[in-house]
């Protein structure tokens, strides 16, 4: 009896420390071995970046590996309206200083840095159907325009520009930013649009461009800040950075922006 008791109390003991063996091996790894956690980079920008930005953010992208950029392109003056009633950002690029202004004005912008200049263009179908081939052309009533609304930049581009030259165009269709306004032409619904030149090149032959001189006294200047209180710094300052690089530069130039 007493030699059936001790052989049972040794094999409980065996299994007692394959129990305290399994647990020591069998937990969660070592937090050093853990994966990094996804850099999240949300980057608020005027519609005419599209193109470029999302080439730079994919350059972002492989240059820190694990990051994510998630891009909200519109009208500046929409995205400025947005980031001043709390819509989380971390960077913002705007078609124009006025209206950079209202984000910084309400004190949720850092210092805003000029990264590049854009100018008008006439965007005609490439048939070019109503023989446009000068602002002046635009203020026939039988060729039908469009145009960027005054308050966004592009429009109040326009504005300026047709005032230079002390013309009054009618449009048919006044739109939210330029790319709705590029839209129109390659849709066929207009005979014209007044759009940036780096719109009509990354149409990629959708448009024909119409360069006129009194774009020179129109151009808009396009600042870059990043975000008071945002989400991302680190990555927001890094994200600025390469937009200000000459490998920033080298992508925007190649679409047709011009150096400040």
């Amino acid at each position: 009896m007493l030699k059936r008791l001790s052989l049972i109390a040794a094999v409980a003991s065996v299994f007692a420390l394959g129990a305290c063996g399994s647990s020591s091996t069998d937990g969660a790894a070592p937090t050093s071995a853990a994966a990094p956690a996804e850099s999240a980079l949300t980057v608020f920008a005027a519609a005419s970046l599209t193109e470029t930005f999302t080439e730079l953010g994919k350059q972002f992208e492989a240059a820190h590996p694990g990051s994510k950029v998630t891009f909200n392109f519109g009208s500046s003056a929409t995205l400025a309206q947005q980031i001043t009633q709390a819509a989380p950002a971390d960077v913002f690029a705007a078609a124009s200083p006025a209206t950079m202004k209202t984000v910084s004005d309400a004190e949720l912008a850092g210092t805003p840095t000029v990264f590049v200049r854009n100018k008008l263009q006439i965007a005609v179908p490439p048939d070019n159907p109503a023989k446009v081939e000068s602002l002046k052309d635009l203020t026939d009533p039988q060729v039908k325009v469009a145009l960027c609304a005054e308050q966004v930049p592009c429009g109040a581009a326009a504005v300026k520009a047709l005032d230079a030259a002390g013309l009054k165009v009618t449009p048919v269709t006044l739109e939210q930013d330029v790319k709705a306004t590029l839209t129109k032409v390659e849709l066929g619904e207009v005979d014209a649009a007044l759009v940036y030149q780096t719109d009509v090149i990354a149409s990629a032959g959708k448009v024909t461009g119409i360069a006129f001189p009194e774009a020179d006294q129109a151009i808009n200047d396009y600042p870059i800040a990043t975000l008071k209180g945002a989400p991302a710094p680190t990555p927001a300052q890094q994200f600025v950075d390469l937009v200000l690089s000459q490998q920033g530069k080298d992508v925007l130039t190649k679409a047709g922006f011009e150096a400040p």
